[in-house]
């Protein structure tokens, strides 16, 4: 006779990480200075002419860049030859608090709250420095000419807690000018993300503020925002990211109102039930409030939940980020 046993816990992203990523990058802020935490798929701290495209992969919720890493090498090698050729990979990995004694790592280390990173709040040490300058600090290494002279494709994508990244980021960001100046291209892509950043007080489900003080608090919506995301007004922030190449990927299954990594606070289920909901919701709500012009592409991937690994190899994970051919219906 089989002995019942109990299914083991899920990981918790506030346990510590199990690993560290092996490259260094010193970022300088506003507000001071700390080392960033990174993989990278070649060398960049000597000139590479062969690098054209830029792809950074952030992770979920857990930290674990390790597994991204993983996830964005598979999807390279699934874009053929010549994408691996020309591509440079970059996997950021934002430390927490409790990773810093746990992996013995130096004090000068940049690390944030276990859920801080995810909107561009500063860091908890060794300065305030914003996950979004820490993001800007890689942005700055790519552009460098004498590095990469051939660059002409940064992409930046996340799935989970890194699209919420990436989507927040994507309507602060500050590189557009010197990135085109360059003659560079951004492209954001955002999978599977469990709220989104919204300009005004339209929400699928309507809620009284009084009872959600949150909901058009940031990261949801644009009050009380961080200082990265404060130097600009509203209407100017929601003008720059409308105008941005945006690719959404939502999974085709990802429809679990109780999906256990779900946020499920009253501002998260102001904007729809579950993350393909609360995805298309966010589209169409951005597609009303711009009808031309309005530039961001919508995908769906078909028979994928919450997977990571299976939305970034995706055909339309492969096209969202490196252009290749496939899933051509919006």
């Amino acid at each position: 006779m089989g002995i019942d046993r109990p299914a083991a816990a899920a990981p918790s992203h506030r346990e510590a990480v199990k690993v560290v990523a092996d490259t260094p990058l010193p970022v300088t802020g506003a507000a001071g200075a700390g080392v960033f935490r990174l993989y990278v798929s070649r060398d960049w701290s000597k000139p590479d002419p062969s690098v054209t495209r830029a792809v950074t992969v952030i992770h979920g919720r857990l930290r674990n860049a390790v597994v991204y890493r993983r996830s964005a090498e598979t999807a390279l090698v699934a874009a053929g030859p010549e994408a691996q050729a020309e591509t440079l990979l970059v996997t950021p990995q934002f430390l927490a608090d409790q990773d810093i004694p746990a992996r013995d790592l130096p004090p000068d280390t940049l690390r944030w709250t276990a859920e801080g990173w995810m909107g561009g709040e500063p860091a908890t040490g060794p300065a305030p420095v914003s996950s979004f300058e820490a993001l800007d600090a890689i942005m700055d290494r790519l552009a460098d000419r004498a590095l990469f002279p051939n660059l002409r494709q940064i992409v930046i994508a996340g799935h989970s807690a890194g699209g919420q990244v990436v989507q927040r980021y994507a309507a602060a960001f500050r590189k557009d000018a010197a990135l085109a100046r360059l003659g560079v291209r951004m492209r954001f892509v955002v999978a599977n993300p469990s709220s989104y950043l919204y300009f005004s007080a339209d929400r699928s489900t309507p809620t009284d503020p009084k009872a959600c003080p949150d909901v058009d608090r940031w990261k949801y919506g644009l009050q009380d925002r961080p200082p990265y995301a404060a130097d600009r007004d509203a209407p100017t922030l929601e003008a720059e990211y409308v105008a941005r190449d945006v690719v959404m990927l939502l999974g085709a299954k990802d429809a679990d109102p109780n999906h256990r990594a779900l946020d499920r606070s009253c501002a998260a289920e102001a904007q729809g039930p579950n993350r393909l909901a609360r995805g298309l919701n966010y589209f169409d709500y951005l597609s009303a409030r711009h009808p031309d012009g309005f530039r961001h592409v919508l995908r769906r991937v078909a028979g994928v939940g919450h997977n990571g690994d299976a939305m970034l190899t995706s055909p339309c994970g492969l096209r969202a980020l490196f252009d290749a051919p496939g899933c051509d219906a919006p």
